[in-house]
């Protein structure tokens, strides 16, 4: 049984208290609360377990290693990769994205090709692309969306149809918007296209089942500490046969099998693209954060979620001018939103005051608040560990700061 209250208490930092509240986070968008099941993890390693990995055969050494190794085989359970090799591990969805813009971008790219990218991407998967894009020569095209935030089908088959389109950079839930893109189809119509697909699972990963295989997605990409995992930690999915063919992106210890002054050669995946010293730390708190989540199931986790965007949808609906910022058909759990008259960055600090945490600005998606006419939003990404009280917390927060800014 999915028991909230039950679920909180293993959340220390949800009892404390913010300005003499309640603390009511709703930022999980930005980044998740860690449970004590994680917070443990990690200070076991570093008291029993703390040493580097692939370096000696004594005891710490050897459990650290094969720890790590499991770490692996737990991500490639969540994502449903067919192989552990085809999951390297990153500092979390940015570090990824770079790791196959440098590595198969500058590759694969050429004068005159095309990178298609959603009008809704989140910097990290539009500032890479616009680099190796000037690299390159080639051009970055953009998938439009319409008024609700949801992207336009038919305008994306007749980009493809170009015959240039190598690449396509596509986010699985809009971070700003919660937008949930039917990147399966999507990915489909790209390969026959005859482009790879590369999808941004930051805000997907934490809240719903992601079936890498089924999507047939050539690489897909999240973040760690979105997932009640630590910070500076998460993974890249990629095809065997993709990052075989991928040059290393990074120099140093652990990604060779061999180095004299002539030549160099190249350890086999995954860890080809790891060099030096990983965050052994980090790798072990993501598997105890994905023991957590799985414990809990993605069905009871995106049922609740689902609960408290609809209760919270319904109840803003009593604050007078406030205007939800993205309404597609289907949403995740984020709720952006503006109040003509009222800042978003002082709408925040009242909140504040109140022990309420949101988050306010451009989200890291300005095209995307360009496209909508917008400088900035206020945002309120609800967990499985909210309720429905919080909610009316944040609610209440609302209306008190619409009266003091209007």
């Amino acid at each position: 049984m999915f028991d909230v209250h039950q679920i909180r208490a293993d959340f220390p930092i949800l009892q404390m208290q913010v300005r003499g509240k309640p603390l009511v986070y709703l930022d999980n968008g930005a980044t998740s609360q860690k449970p004590q099941q994680v917070l443990d993890a990690l200070m076991h390693y570093y008291t029993a377990q703390n040493a580097n990995i692939h370096r000696a055969v004594h005891y710490l050494s050897e459990t650290a290693t094969r720890v790590y190794h499991e770490s692996r085989g737990k991500v490639q359970e969540l994502l449903n990769a067919a192989h552990e090799s085809e999951i390297i591990f990153t500092r979390g969805t940015t570090e990824a994205i770079n790791l196959v813009a440098y590595s198969w971008g500058l590759e694969n790219l050429k004068d005159g090709d095309e990178i298609l990218l959603s009008a809704m991407e989140h910097h990290s998967n539009i500032v890479p692309w616009q680099i190796i894009a000037e690299k390159t020569g080639a051009n970055i095209k953009v998938i439009p969306i319409n008024d609700a935030g949801e992207l336009l089908l038919d305008e994306y088959e007749t980009l493809l149809q170009s015959g240039r389109v190598k690449l396509v950079g596509l986010v699985h839930i809009s971070n700003a918007l919660g937008t949930i893109n039917p990147v399966k189809e999507m990915i489909a119509k790209a390969h026959a296209a005859g482009a790879r697909v590369l999808i941004d699972g930051a805000q997907s990963v934490p809240h719903t089942k992601v079936d890498v295989q089924d999507l047939d997605a050539d690489f897909y990409v999240f973040s760690g500490h979105k997932v009640c995992a630590p910070t500076g930690i998460g993974a890249l999915y990629g095809k065997a046969e993709l990052l075989n063919a991928m040059p290393p992106w990074q120099g140093g210890g652990d990604m060779i099998s061999s180095v004299t002054w002539e030549k160099t050669e190249y350890n086999v995946l995954p860890h080809k693209f790891e060099a030096g010293t990983p965050d052994i730390a980090g790798v072990i708190g993501l598997a105890a954060a994905i023991d957590y989540v799985q414990g809990i199931g993605f069905e009871n986790i995106a049922a609740h979620e689902a609960t408290l965007l609809d209760y919270a949808t319904q109840k803003v609906q009593d604050i007078e001018d406030f205007q939800i910022v993205g309404t597609a058909k289907h949403k995740a759990s984020i709720l952006s939103f503006v109040i003509p008259g009222a800042h978003p960055q002082d709408i925040g600090a009242l909140l504040d005051a109140r022990g309420v945490a949101i988050r306010t600005g451009h989200h890291c998606t300005q095209p995307l608040l360009n496209r909508l006419g917008l400088s900035a939003t206020a945002r309120a990404s609800f967990a499985f560990y909210n309720t429905q009280e919080e909610v009316d917390i944040f609610v209440d927060a609302v209306k008190n700061a619409r009266k003091m800014l209007l």
